[in-house]
This record gives structure tokens, sequence and C-alpha cells, in this order.
């Protein structure tokens, strides 16, 4: 059982522990505790999940040429700065993967921000969530590379510039590629938790204007932190991708 159980934890594990168990039963893993096989990040991921596909759908049902609602204002100006980061990055014919750090932008702020609601927690203070994201984002430059470059183009570049170091070069490259998993798990997890702990901190000391300036404070890290993931998976995979001049 989680030492701080959310009360939408609760509810899971009281009215759908079964499922749970089940799923993870089909994958051949076991619940530390099969009473209470869910967790708060799980709970918290999913509800993300859900809420955003609600306003989603509250906002494609909304669409307008001529008059656009404040919602669909806030979407394009979200996919503006998305394009705009592509191309600063550098990226060629960078539109194409906008669909994957658009999603991941989102998916990331929203998930950092709801942390900010009374009750409920940012499941990226789990290890778990920033990993796998990390680890998309691992599997998904690396494919592109490939599918950009081809295979044996791709994997020259573990060799570097001078073939008579690739004993060198190899091993380097390599470390430096899973290293960036493990960097971008870290830099998020970190973060939003060292963000949460403070909060807290201040909650048991006063319960007004010092707690409000750093929820401030936290929605401010919820962004930046989102953004600075996006970068990086960006740079990622500009840095897969470059020197190649085939199309998508």
């Amino acid at each position: 059982m989680h030492e701080h159980e959310l009360w939408l934890t609760a509810l899971f594990n009281d009215h759908l522990a079964g499922l749970a168990n089940s799923i993870l039963n089909a994958v051949r893993l076991t619940a530390e505790n099969p009473a209470r096989p869910w967790q708060n990040w799980i709970v918290m991921e999913l509800l993300v999940v859900a809420i955003l596909m609600i306003l989603l759908a509250v906002v494609r049902s909304g669409l307008s040429v001529d008059n656009p609602g404040k919602m669909q204002h806030l979407f394009e100006l979200t996919y503006q700065f998305m394009l705009e980061q592509i191309h600063d990055v550098g990226i060629v014919h960078g539109e194409k993967y906008l669909p994957y750090f658009g999603t991941l932008f989102i998916f990331i702020l929203f998930m950092n921000l709801i942390g900010v609601i009374p009750t409920f927690e940012s499941p990226t203070m789990s290890p778990a969530v920033p990993l796998g994201l990390a680890l998309c984002t691992f599997i998904y430059y690396n494919a592109k590379g490939i599918r950009e470059q081809g295979l044996g183009h791709y994997l020259l570049h573990f060799v570097g510039p001078i073939p008579a170091l690739a004993f060198l070069m190899v091993p380097i490259e390599i470390t430096g590629h899973l290293a960036r998993p493990l960097s971008l798990t870290m830099r998020l997890f970190a973060n939003m938790f060292a963000g949460e702990q403070v909060i807290l901190a201040f909650l048991g000391l006063t319960y007004f204007i010092i707690p409000a300036i750093f929820m401030g404070l936290h929605v401010f890290v919820a962004f930046l932190q989102a953004y600075i993931f996006t970068l990086l998976s960006m740079i990622y995979v500009g840095m897969a991708t470059e020197h190649s001049d085939n199309p998508a």
C-alpha cells in the first residue's frame, strides 16, 4: 500500500483491485500488495489521460475558422510555439515530428500541473513516469534516425569522423546515448519531487500567503520542465536525423 494513498487511488483499490491484478498477471507481474495494487502515479496518469481526452473532444467539437474559441486559440498558440522550437533546433522537415513533440509537451505539462490541485499529486514525482517518457524519446529518436538515414549510415555516427579511433568512439557514443534517458528521467523527477516537497513543507507552517507563492513557483516549474524535456527530445531527434535529405 502506498504510504500516502490519495482518495482517488483508494477508490481504485477498493473497487478495481481485481482489474489491476488481472493486467499485471497478464504480463507476468505481481503487485507488491495485491489487495492494494493501484499506486498514486498510475491513477494520476490515468486521470490526466481522461482529462486530455475530454478536453480535446470539447475543443474539436467547437473548432471554427470564423469564430475560434479561447481554447482553440490556446492550442493554436501551442502549435505555433512547438513548430517554432522545432525550426530553431534545425530539424529538417521538422513538421512531421510535431505530433510527437506536441503530445509529449502537453502530456507532461498536465501531469506536472495536476499536482497543484489539492488532494492530487503530480505523477511525474514518481521515477517510473519520467523514465517511461524518456524511454519513449530514446526509442523514437533512434527509430527516426534509422528511418531517415538507413541503419548503416546511422551506425556510422557511433564510429566518429576518424575510423582509426572507432575502438574509443563507439563505447563513448553508446554510453552517451544510454545516459540520455537517465538524464531526462532524473531532471524531470528531481525538479517535480523537490517542488512538491517545498510546498508541503510550507503548508505545514502557514496556509495562505507563502503556499500561494510557492504554488505559483510550482506552476512555473511545471511549464519549464515540460518545455526542457520536450526541447531535449527535439535536440536528440535533430542529432539523429541530421545530414539526411531523404523525404519522410
